[in-house]
């Protein structure tokens, strides 16, 4: 069949665009990486990967709209170059890997970074003073956030280790990281179409999950000022431990 018909993916993939859109958005950044690990537990990651990308670039259009000219272009100077770095070193690997070998790294980017996330927001943390810019620190964590965002679109993760602690107002935080993924994700269309993930079968399944893009980044900008991102986030939380744990255990399973 052209387009995928177990309800089970649908039943996981309308729910993470949503939330993906919602992320990009500005609210709830977290949420972006649940996409491709939820969708893994139905189909082979490769290709939740490939279904993802054209409805990540039409979320991506939706995202600059809202935070068009607020981004800090001095940050997306320090961490572009290393981006588009990680993007080649991933397309590099992307051929390379076994199906159980990509779950293995879904799984463990989600629970690593649920992990962090937990341990930044134990109680009694004091909060840290603002980092300072730095071209080796945002350059290397730009080129590790390209290179998981290329294999499992999970590049938030690696992007935030550099870019929270600048603590930088919310809404140039949202513009930079919006505009850092838009470029990522049109730039690995490349890649992504010379690996066989732009099919004939996962493009229209993206085109049937294109509509959740605006519904998802307008459903971003209306939560912020209406729901906590406390309530939110453990949700998310929930739901990345959840698919982290399974994807890690398929993919030991599968190797051993």
């Amino acid at each position: 069949m052209p387009i995928i018909l177990d309800p089970w993916f649908w039943a996981l993939a309308v729910p993470a665009f949503l939330l993906t859109g919602i992320s990009k958005g500005g609210f709830a950044s977290g949420a972006g990486n649940v996409a491709v690990p939820l969708m893994s537990l139905a189909i082979p990651a490769p290709q939740a990967a490939g279904i993802a990308l054209p409805v990540l670039c039409a979320m991506d259009i939706s995202g600059l709209r809202a935070w068009w000219g607020r981004w800090s272009r001095a940050e997306l100077r320090i961490i572009l170059p290393g981006g588009l770095l990680g993007i080649a070193a991933g397309a590099a690997v992307f051929g390379l890997m076994s199906s159980e070998a990509v779950k293995l790294m879904v799984g463990g980017i989600a629970l690593a970074f649920l992990a962090r996330s937990l341990w930044q927001a134990r109680p009694g943390r004091a909060a840290p003073a603002p980092a300072t810019p730095s071209r080796a620190k945002g350059g290397f964590w730009g080129m590790v956030s390209g290179f998981t965002s290329t294999i499992a679109h999970a590049g938030g993760p690696p992007l935030a280790v550099y870019l929270y602690p600048l603590r930088m107002d919310r809404a140039a935080l949202a513009a930079t990281t919006v505009v850092f993924f838009a470029v990522m994700n049109y730039v690995k269309l490349i890649p992504y179409a010379l690996l066989g993930q732009l099919s004939a079968t996962n493009l229209l399944t993206s085109l049937l999950l294109l509509p959740l893009a605006p519904i998802g980044v307008r459903l971003g900008i209306w939560l912020q000022s209406r729901m906590s991102d406390r309530v939110f986030y453990r949700i998310v939380y929930v739901m990345l431990g959840l698919t982290g744990t399974k994807l890690v255990w398929d993919g030991l399973a599968g190797l051993l």
